[in-house]
């Protein structure tokens, strides 16, 4: 930079409204965003999420509302996580083609016709009546590769059910390279994998297990997700989850590991997408609740600051809301 003060004045280009959108390196479109919901078998009306303010635990009638909605603000994405009536040791209600997600994803993908794509999260924890995301040893430890089998057929109920993306998000190793083979030999080339690659072991998904109803039930994740220490582990996760054959990659939490957002984008030619988490949502809900923050202005900033990072998505509660601020 060869210009010094007082010729050289930064603040000339913040001075107006137009001035700042016209030099603006970052945005955020309201095409960029993805809605996850939930849907719960066996309810009548919409179940409020006492952690998530103005979250719900769907009926199959209000998340295809909530969809349309969606729709309309110019939300590019909707990620289903179902909630089954009843669970048991092999999640069955997972791959069962009158299962909660599927019935689910039929209605949307004939309600929306192509407008929004329809994706579903691909694991076993919410249906396991352990809640552990895969099936388990006779010791209580989750069985990696008898797992994987389990998640093959998921991802070919799903894809019959008119998924256009599944995101398999149990972190088990060899789960993308499984569900690909299983989508292919089904005949489901066409159905896109976007795979939680660098999933952390996060604190940040206290109310989501509410949400889901997915906690485990003995012990932790911590053998399966990510350690928070570690961010070359997630470059690696990220290049086997590539190789296997993700089409995109996720990281999570978002937030607190927009670092992580920023290498794995410098790293790969794939399209990477973060989520916005639970315990995220919560935070600013809970401050705003009490006067402490401007809370479309925070929305707001935390997208930018997912995209600034290098996101290609974003999955937020907040996507029809900030789809219609957006625009």
């Amino acid at each position: 930079m060869n210009a010094r003060y007082p010729a050289a004045r930064p603040r000339r280009l913040r001075r107006t409204p137009a001035l700042r959108r016209l030099v603006a390196e970052t945005r955020v479109r309201p095409e960029e965003l993805i809605l996850p919901v939930f849907v719960k078998e066996g309810i009548s009306e919409p179940n409020p999420v006492s952690s998530m303010p103005g979250v719900v635990q769907h009926t199959r009638d209000s998340v295809r509302k909530a969809a349309q909605e969606a729709a309309e603000a110019g939300v590019g994405g909707i990620m289903l996580f179902g909630i089954p009536e009843f669970k048991d040791e092999r999640g069955s209600s997972a791959d069962d083609p009158g299962g909660v997600v599927q019935r689910s994803l039929r209605d949307l993908s004939g309600d929306l016709g192509g407008d929004v794509v329809v994706m579903a999260d691909l694991c076993l924890d919410e249906y396991t009546s352990h809640g552990h995301c895969g099936l388990l040893t006779p010791t209580g430890e989750v069985d990696n590769d008898a797992t994987l089998e389990r998640y093959a057929a998921v991802a070919v109920a799903q894809a019959a059910a008119g998924v256009d993306v599944v995101g398999p998000s149990g972190m088990m190793d060899g789960q993308v390279g499984a569900i690909r083979a299983a989508l292919d030999q089904a005949g489901y080339t066409g159905v896109a994998i976007l795979a939680y690659a660098a999933k952390y072991a996060s604190a940040f998904y206290g109310p989501f297990r509410e949400a889901a109803e997915g906690a485990p039930q003995f012990g932790d994740r911590n053998g399966y997700q990510q350690d928070p220490a570690n961010a070359l582990e997630a470059l690696r996760e990220v290049e086997l989850d590539i190789a296997e054959g993700a089409d995109m990659v996720m990281v999570k939490p978002g937030l607190a590991y927009l670092d992580i957002v920023a290498r794995v984008a410098d790293s790969v030619q794939v399209p990477v997408s973060a989520y916005q988490v639970s315990g995220e949502y919560a935070m600013i809900e809970a401050a705003v609740e009490r006067g402490w923050l401007e809370r479309e202005r925070v929305i707001l900033e935390t997208l930018l600051s997912y995209r600034r990072a290098g996101a290609g998505q974003i999955l937020t509660y907040w996507a029809t809301e900030a789809a219609r601020l957006l625009r």
